[in-house]
């Protein structure tokens, strides 16, 4: 009599087991598997890494999964076009790699925090997409529920809000700039003083959101060709293409 009994155990569990499989299968973690992770960002760990065993790819899901729609919203082109430009973005902001160098795309995630500090400290850049400003650390503290205004450091210590960090500035559109989520989502119109600066849908328009200021409307640039490289590897890798207006050369900034 015992020998059914088990038998009904060993069939829950097994499909307990493939319940959790499928769940762990959804969202992100479809299309950013475990071993598709580990390959966009090869040398993350790598001991030359300031961030070496940081940014895992638990803490990675783990934040994911507080933002609903990234990177499962619209069609799988979509899905594939905006967790490619995530990373392309995030990866040139911790970049380890050498302009020129064979491997200069592969070295993504290799920094969690600002090499010199000296940018607004304490609120120095930290985290996959270099959170910057007390303005910033208030806002994405109060959007995740921790008081990063007086911990910044939270940001470069704890994997899973740094990572929600980046997902919340990429999913939160401020002022006059429209969230880089809807625009890797082509679901961004250009007002009429978008058009005048030049700003067109596209992967560029996400460069000037993050960090305009610095790099558009001046023409050709390494930081702008950096964070091309890495978007266009990504696409490659995942599948999709990267449609047009790739660099935010000609278009003025937001603040401007």
């Amino acid at each position: 009599m015992a020998r059914p009994a088990a038998l009904a155990v060993c069939a829950a569990a097994l499909l307990l087991a493939v319940a959790v499989g499928g769940a762990a299968a959804q969202g992100v973690g479809s299309v950013i598997t475990r071993s598709v992770y580990a390959s966009m960002l090869p040398n993350r760990d790598n001991s030359l890494c300031p961030a070496r065993g940081f940014y895992t790819y638990d803490a990675f899901i783990a934040a994911a999964n507080t933002f609903p729609g990234f990177g499962t919203t619209g069609s799988a082109d979509d899905i594939k076009r905006e967790l490619a430009a995530f990373f392309g973005q995030t990866s040139h902001e911790t970049t380890g790699g050498t302009r020129g160098a064979a491997d200069q795309f592969q070295w993504g995630y290799c920094f969690k925090e600002e090499i010199s500090k000296a940018t607004s400290p304490p609120y120095y850049g930290r985290g996959p997409i270099q959170l910057t400003g007390r303005s910033n650390y208030d806002l994405a503290g109060r959007a995740i529920g921790k008081d990063l205004v007086s911990n910044p450091d939270l940001v470069s210590t704890d994997a899973v809000v740094s990572f929600r960090t980046a997902m919340w500035f990429w999913m939160t559109a401020q002022g006059n700039k429209p969230s880089s989520h809807n625009v890797a989502l082509r679901r961004w119109t250009p007002t009429a003083a978008d058009t005048a600066a030049g700003r067109v849908p596209g992967y560029g328009v996400i460069t000037n959101i993050i960090n305009g200021g610095l790099e558009c409307g001046m023409g050709r640039n390494d930081a702008n060709v950096d964070r091309i490289g890495y978007y266009t590897r990504y696409c490659g890798m995942l599948g999709t293409a990267t449609g047009g207006n790739l660099d935010c050369y000609t278009q003025r900034n937001f603040a401007s």
